[in-house]
């Protein structure tokens, strides 16, 4: 089997056969993470070959001339010079192939597992440049969980025989191309909708990444400059990659910068694997581990104590919706939040979201957001903020309303809105779209085709008005609706009620009485003939 889709359908069947009793979202640790240590493993060979660090004789593969060449009080040299150019580095006894081989020759003891993802943290540690993209993102492969087996051995054969399974898989197209990221993201997806709501935690839908993708990339055009994206709820990183796609040259090392920071270790981890899968390289990107509303994202203070915010070309997000948060007062002290007037409150920190992505936005950048309907109307603290974006000082924020059909999201069934921001803009209108009718309906979700995003993005391009579809709402129109921004009061879908001709309909009545009439005399007319009157 050599094409994308034979490949992943095979995977995955054979992943959901290995599993057994474990559920996916926690299985999904251990067939990626491994995926991962092979993309690492072979990374390094290439990386080996192609700078003539090793010299591989006639009938030797890669890994024996490493073993052989990089031994003894050379080791050290070997192992530091490769960390300087990766990143990390894998000593010959812990790659891909050494331990495909051991498995092959029944040598693995159960402690060889614990004893590679140790030294590869000890090793992550030598490049300080890229310590924080490579250390520790294998603690979540659990070595210890019974669900492998009830006794350290029975574990041991489990991992072996997930080794086996990704290392049995041909990861090439049929025209040679190198598949491998793509089918780590095939598989991230299904991971994600098979743990039903967990799997929204970590992972957006394609069909949506590509709206909000190439919403903030509408006017990029190619240049040398790099392009600065930033995710502040990151998930797998799967958002950042598809505005890559976006992006003119984007696939060009340096292109793009990633920045993203997650909650979530485990999908934090994720994401540092899924964007190096991808050919991102460490210096092009920086992810974290924190909760984004209490731990912003500052260059730091300087000498004088003063904070230096960054900020990026696009800022995209999806992020947990009406999730709880501390909004003591002193937040209103925030840089993020003391410009309008309110904190989002304690159990919808939506809007917090929204003014910590806005914050970190360049001021020729876009940013979309996808949140909850209720963003758009509900009052209060959050009807404060959105007056406040509409009437910034420095000009109306909000630039684009997008309404998407339910049931698009892991876990989610409801509909949900893009809402698209910037800070630098002409006018003060805002485009309400609503393409919550035009989707493509699924046994357990629904999705959306490339004709309907084409339409999305064409109208929110050409910002005009589109019957049933999309109204460029002026700000007079915004301020007579209280700024209550709930797409049904800009756009109508409703049907048009049929109009009624009164006098078409005068006639017709008229018509059916003559007939009733002359039908009633002919029937009084036959009764007479058989001697029956009718009174």
């Amino acid at each position: 089997m050599s094409n994308f889709n034979s490949i992943s359908s095979q995977l995955w069947a054979m992943a959901n056969e290995l599993r057994g009793n474990m559920d996916a979202s926690e299985y999904k640790n251990y067939i990626l993470a491994f995926m991962f240590y092979k993309y690492l493993s072979e990374r390094q060979e290439q990386y080996l070959i192609s700078n003539n660090i090793i010299d591989v004789k006639d009938g030797q593969t890669v890994n024996d001339a490493y073993k052989e060449q990089a031994s003894g009080p050379d080791l050290n040299d070997y192992i530091e010079d490769i960390s300087a150019a990766l990143g990390y580095a894998i000593a010959p006894d812990d790659t891909w192939a050494s331990l495909v081989s051991k498995i092959a020759d029944s040598l693995v003891k159960p402690s060889d597992y614990q004893t590679i993802f140790t030294n590869f943290n000890e090793q992550a540690k030598l490049n300080k440049e890229a310590t924080k993209n490579f250390r520790e993102v294998f603690n979540d492969v659990n070595l210890g969980d019974s669900r492998l087996g009830s006794t350290t051995n029975d574990r041991a054969k489990s991992l072996n025989r997930i080794v086996k399974l990704v290392d049995g898989v041909n990861y090439k197209s049929d025209d040679g191309k190198d598949i491998l990221g793509e089918i780590y993201e095939y598989l991230i997806g299904q991971f994600a909708a098979s743990a039903g709501k967990k799997g929204g935690e970590f992972y957006t839908p394609h069909e949506v990444s590509r709206i909000l993708a190439k919403v903030v990339t509408d006017n990029v055009k190619e240049s040398d400059n790099a392009f600065s994206v930033y995710d502040p709820t990151c998930g797998s990183g799967s958002l950042l990659l598809t505005v890559r796609n976006e992006v003119p040259d984007g696939n060009r090392t340096g292109a793009v910068k990633f920045y993203g920071q997650e909650l979530n270790t485990t999908t934090y981890n994720l994401a540092r694997m899924n964007l190096m899968m991808h050919g991102v390289s460490f210096q092009n990107m920086c992810l974290s581990n924190a909760d984004t509303l209490e731990t912003d994202w500052p260059d730091g203070p300087d000498a004088n104590g003063k904070d230096h915010p960054r900020s990026f070309d696009a800022v995209v997000a999806n992020p947990p919706y009406s999730a709880h948060w501390d909004n003591s007062e002193s937040k209103l002290k925030d840089a993020r939040f003391k410009d309008y007037g309110k904190l989002a409150p304690k159990t919808k920190a939506d809007y917090a979201f929204v003014l910590h992505s806005l914050y970190h936005l360049n001021e020729d950048g876009t940013m979309a957001i996808v949140l909850p309907h209720g963003v758009l109307f509900r009052g209060a603290a959050e009807g404060e903020i959105r007056r406040n974006l509409i009437e910034h000082p420095a000009g109306n924020r909000i630039y684009a309303v997008i309404g998407l059909p339910s049931n698009l999201f892991y876990g989610a069934g409801i509909p949900t809105i893009v809402m698209v921001l910037k800070k630098k803009r002409p006018s003060k209108d805002i485009l309400f779209i609503d393409a919550s009718r035009e989707f493509e309906k699924g046994k357990n979700q629904n999705r959306l085709t490339d004709e309907n995003i084409e339409k999305i993005i064409r109208v929110y391009h050409e910002r005009k008005d589109v019957p049933k579809y999309a109204h460029l709402a002026s700000i007079e129109e915004i301020r007579e609706n209280d700024y209550n921004l709930n797409i049904p009061r800009y756009v109508d879908t409703s049907d048009e009620e049929e109009v009624i001709d009164l006098d078409e309909i005068k006639k017709l009545l008229d018509q059916d009485k003559k007939e009733i009439t002359e039908l009633e005399a002919k029937i009084a007319e036959d009764f007479k003939l058989l001697g029956i009157e009718i009174l």
